[in-house]
C-alpha cells in the first residue's frame, strides 16, 4: 500500500518571485494565476520567504519589494513528506501553502491546502480496489470473498466474517489509512473470540498469583 506523497500532490514549476519584485507585479501574478501567495527566491532558487495576499494588504511603510513584504523564513516541505505531515506543518504555522524544496534547498513546487484535498476526491472505485487488493488480499492474506467492501463518497462500509476477533481492529486501522477514506463503518463479525480467551487467561494467571 503506497500513500501519495507531497511530490505526487504538489504543483510543479510553481509561480515565484525574486527579492526585488515589486508590489504591483506580485499583485498582478496573484490575480493572473488565481493563487494566494508566492515564494520569494534568492539567487540560487531557494525560498527565503513568502508573500501572501495578507502581506500585501497589511503593507504600511515597509517598502515596495518582495523582500520588504514577505513573511520569513519560508516554511517549506520535502517532496517525500506524507500528506499528513504536510497538513500538520500547515496547521502548526497557520499557512495555506508550502514551498517544496529539493535536497539542496531549491524550489521544485508548491503544495497548497487544495492540493491536499485531492486525497479526498479519489474515486470510490479506486479506494475499494485498494482495500480489496492491497489490504485484504496482499497485506492480511484474507479471502475477499468472505468480506464485502462498499465505498460511497469516501465512506467505507465493511461487512462479512473474519477468523479472529483480534483481526477486526487491524482491518479497520489499515482501511482508515487509505488515501481518500473519510470514515469506516464496521459491520464485521468474527468466528473466534480470541480476545476474550486472552482476557480469561490473564485473569486466571492473576488469580493463581493471589
Amino acid at each position: 500500500m503506497r500513500h501519495r506523497s507531497v511530490s505526487d500532490l504538489m504543483t510543479p514549476a510553481a509561480v515565484s518571485v525574486q527579492r526585488g519584485t515589486t508590489f504591483k507585479e506580485i499583485a498582478r501574478l496573484l490575480d493572473e494565476f488565481g493563487i494566494t501567495a508566492v515564494p520569494v527566491l534568492d539567487e540560487n532558487g531557494c525560498p527565503v520567504g513568502v508573500v501572501s495576499e495578507a502581506d500585501l494588504l497589511r503593507r504600511h511603510d515597509t517598502g515596495n519589494t518582495a523582500v520588504d513584504l514577505m513573511s520569513h523564513p519560508a516554511i517549506t516541505a520535502g517532496p517525500g513528506w506524507s500528506a499528513v505531515r504536510a497538513a500538520r506543518v500547515m496547521e502548526k504555522h497557520k499557512v495555506k501553502r508550502l514551498p517544496v524544496i529539493d535536497s539542496e534547498g531549491r524550489l521544485i513546487g508548491v503544495l497548497s491546502r487544495s492540493d491536499l484535498l485531492q486525497l479526498f476526491l479519489r474515486r470510490d472505485h479506486a479506494i475499494q480496489e485498494e482495500i480489496l487488493e492491497d489490504i485484504l488480499t496482499h497485506t492480511l492474506r484474507l479471502s475477499p470473498s468472505s468480506l464485502t467492501v462498499e465505498v460511497a463518497d469516501g465512506v467505507v462500509t465493511l461487512s462479512g466474517t473474519v477468523a479472529r476477533r483480534s483481526l477486526v481492529p487491524v482491518v479497520l486501522r489499515l482501511c482508515r489509512s487509505v488515501d481518500g477514506v473519510v470514515d469506516v463503518i464496521n459491520r464485521l463479525d468474527h468466528e473466534q473470540d480470541d480476545l476474550s480467551d486472552d482476557v480469561r487467561m490473564d485473569t486466571g494467571q492473576q488469580q493463581k498469583k493471589v
